[in-house]
Formats: C-alpha cells, sequence, structure tokens
C-alpha cells in the first residue's frame, strides 16, 4: 500500500512539474500592442492601450496575432477579469476552429478560453467575435494568457508598452536597403526609379525612395484621396520641437514646384519639409532625382525632382539649403515604412530599381548591391513580418500583414546591372 501510495506521489509530481513547465512557457499577450480592429479607422475608439473597450458594433471584430517556432497545442485564457455588460457571447477562433465563450455580470468567470492544435509554424490569428450582448457593450478584454506545448520555442509578440511600443509595434517593422557606394566619390546627383506593385498602395504606407545622410524623399499614400510626394531635410540642432532650431541651424527654402506646400515637422527629428499633392498610381514607375552639392559658408543646398509618366516631364519639388554642412550626397538608402498603427496588419511592397549616381565631374555610376536592415521593432523581436531583396531584376521591401517568411536582417543582396544610366540634361532641370 505503501509502494502504491509511493508511485502515486511520483507520478503526481512529475505531472505537476510537466504543467509547471508548461505554464512557465506562457506568453501575456496585451491586445493594446497585438490586436487590430477589421474597421481600421484612424480614430479608433474600441482599441487602445488597455485593449479593447467600448465595443458595441456587433459588426466590429478584432484579430491578435503572435508567431511560435514550434507546432504544438495552444490553449488561451484570460488573464484580467473582463468588464462584462450584462449578457454576451463571444466567439474566438484560430484556423477556423472556434469556441463560444458566455460572460454574465452575475457570475465568476474563471478565464478559460478553449485549446487549439496547431501544425505548423509562423504567426497565429485568434479572432474575436461578437455573437451577441444584453447590455450596451461586449465584454472589455485587455490581455490574453497563451500557453501550450506550441509556446516552448521562440516565440514574437510586443511584449510590453515600454518605449511606446504599443504604437511602434502596431505600425509593424520599417524596412530599409541601405545602397552600397563606392569609395572616395563626390556623388552629387541620387536617382531612384520606385514601382508599388497595384494592390500594394495601402493607406499609411510611406515609399520612400532617395534617403541621403540628412533627410529623405518619397511619396506616401495618406488618406483614400490624397497621397504626397515628400521632401524633407533635418536640422543640424538635435530636437523633435522645430520650434526650438536656433536661427543659425534653420533649414531655408530656396525654391519650391508649382502647387508644393513648405513648412517644418518634428517628432522624428526636426527641420525643413515640402510635399506635393499628387494621385500616383499602383503599377506605375516614378523617378526620383536628388542634386546635393556644399557650397560656401558651411551650406549644403539639397534639390529634390520628381518625373510622373502622367506628365512626362521632371518637376520639382523644393531646394534647401542646410548649414553647419559642408558635404556631397551620403548614406544612399530607401525605405519602407507604414505610419497608421490601424493598417499594420496590411502587407505592403514595393520596387526600387536602376539606381545611380553621378559625381561632381558629370561621371555616373549604377548602385547594384544593398544590404537589408530592419528598425527596432524587427530588431527586438517584436515583428518579424519582414522582406527584402531581389524580384525580378529589381531590390524590393516587404513589410505588415503577419506573413510567415522573413528575410534575414544585415544580408547583403545584389541586382543585375541595366547599364541604362539615366537621360537628363541638367541644364533644363526646372
Amino acid at each position: 500500500m505503501k509502494s502504491f501510495k509511493l508511485v502515486t506521489l511520483i507520478v503526481l509530481g512529475v505531472m505537476g512539474l510537466k504543467s509547471h513547465a508548461q505554464n512557465a512557457t506562457a506568453i501575456s499577450l496585451p491586445l493594446g500592442g497585438n490586436a487590430y480592429s477589421s474597421l481600421h479607422q484612424d480614430s479608433e475608439r474600441t482599441l487602445s492601450n488597455r485593449g479593447i473597450v467600448n465595443w458595441s458594433n456587433p459588426k466590429e471584430y478584432f484579430t491578435a496575432y503572435f508567431r511560435v517556432s514550434k507546432p504544438g497545442t495552444i490553449t488561451v485564457s484570460l488573464s484580467d477579469k473582463p468588464m462584462v455588460d450584462g449578457q454576451s457571447v463571444l466567439e474566438f477562433a484560430i484556423n477556423n476552429q472556434s469556441k463560444k465563450v458566455s460572460f454574465d455580470e452575475t457570475k465568476t468567470f474563471d478565464g478559460k478560453i478553449g485549446e487549439w492544435t496547431i501544425k505548423d509554424t509562423g504567426y497565429v490569428a485568434l479572432t474575436i467575435k461578437g455573437i451577441r450582448k444584453s447590455g450596451a457593450k461586449f465584454p472589455s478584454i485587455q490581455t490574453l494568457t497563451i500557453g501550450g506545448t506550441a509556446t516552448e520555442g521562440k516565440t514574437a509578440y510586443v511584449k510590453n508598452n515600454e518605449g511606446n511600443f504599443f504604437h511602434w509595434g502596431r505600425r509593424g517593422p520599417s524596412v530599409h536597403l541601405n545602397y552600397q557606394q563606392p569609395e572616395n566619390v563626390n556623388a552629387a546627383w541620387y536617382y531612384n526609379e520606385v514601382t508599388v506593385p497595384k494592390g500594394e498602395d495601402i493607406l499609411g504606407s510611406y515609399f520612400m525612395a532617395n534617403g541621403f545622410g540628412e533627410g529623405y524623399f518619397g511619396m506616401q499614400v495618406n488618406s483614400p484621396t490624397e497621397r504626397h510626394i515628400l521632401f524633407s531635410v533635418w536640422s543640424p540642432f538635435n530636437t523633435d520641437d522645430p520650434k526650438s532650431i536656433p536661427e543659425s541651424h534653420k533649414i531655408k527654402m530656396l525654391k519650391k514646384g508649382e502647387g508644393v506646400h513648405t513648412g517644418e515637422f518634428g517628432n522624428e527629428g526636426a527641420g525643413g519639409q515640402s510635399y506635393l499633392n499628387y494621385m500616383w498610381k499602383a503599377g506605375n514607375t516614378y523617378k526620383f532625382l536628388l542634386h546635393g552639392v556644399p557650397g560656401k559658408d558651411s551650406l549644403t543646398t539639397y534639390t529634390a525632382y520628381f518625373f510622373a509618366p502622367e506628365t512626362n516631364k521632371w518637376q520639382l519639388i523644393a531646394s534647401f539649403t542646410r548649414p553647419q554642412t559642408r558635404t556631397y550626397l551620403k548614406r544612399f538608402h530607401s525605405f519602407l515604412e507604414n505610419f497608421s498603427p490601424v493598417q499594420g496588419d496590411l502587407s505592403r511592397k514595393v520596387l526600387f530599381d536602376n539606381q545611380w549616381i553621378c559625381d561632381d565631374k558629370g561621371t555616373w555610376t549604377e548602385l547594384k548591391s544593398a544590404r537589408f536592415t530592419t528598425d527596432n521593432t524587427g530588431a527586438k523581436g517584436y515583428r518579424m513580418d519582414y522582406q527584402g531583396g531581389v524580384d525580378k531584376g529589381a531590390f524590393y521591401l516587404k513589410n505588415g500583414g503577419f506573413f510567415n517568411d522573413y528575410t534575414i536582417p544585415r544580408k547583403i543582396f545584389t541586382r543585375s546591372t541595366t547599364g541604362k544610366k539615366p537621360e537628363i540634361d541638367f541644364s533644363k532641370l526646372p
């Protein structure tokens, strides 16, 4: 009898240790940094840093994402006591397998949602839908606990809001191409061609073509009815507030093109900004040309030109001087970012092709290699839906949408050379 009791205690102990080990690998998934509303509205009132709140529309639903590196079981439960109004039923689903869960404000909820089997690695999408409610609102949910054998490996998700990462994480990882440039070249001109494939022009996207050491130049999707050709130059004064820049460090505008708006910008450094409202079209190829030369009195002048196939001519965007600076163009790069957190669950892609620089003597050099990198959201492992490389002879970048195949950062890619240097008469530019 004693032997039976001893064996029983050992078995129970092993089971307890196994259960504890599985619980130890469980993750706490804050919805404020990992979930999205189906409505994709900028004035989002139902999803905040506190998770799902003020949810009353039965047509609205939410999807939370996390990434696993091994298949297995997934258990889901509520980490916090939900705020319940009357009686309601929610549906939680993974891979089209749903669990309906009832909530009653007069009863204590045990937190258990359900268990699923995950047959592959990669991102897991958990949808939360409201089936019915007796009160004005569906339950508010702040955090989910995700456990099971699938979480025993490496997981990727936004862990907390330190450093405002609910904002940055929901935007998704920004991705960059850092072009490999020859040494000892006084690059006065920088040329790039940009194509956004049809269907990839997602709201909130910035397809930045001509990045350089002191600024950037590219095109954006700002609203369903507005798109910008944006050119910005940072002030040498280190601040996020343009009003704090002393006069001796201000970016000065020399000239601007027809219909171009100019002003100042802040929050990500500060300086001079210009943009043209232009409804560029996905599927068409646009050309970007930047001129940068040092002048007298520690000034460098930067001038941006844009070529649209619809107009078939080069258009001046703006020309700025940057004080405390004497340099030719350097640190050539392109990037893709999403600046709208509510659009971070949607994928976008852009092609960059035929990059060239021209020196102060008029000699053109083709740039054919680029290093792929990602921002801190990717570097911290909070998001892994990032890609870059070569597609049909052109460099490409892709981010957002929680796709599974990612590119290892810092990898260098080389495209086939075209040998087609830009045919531009600099003397005839506006």
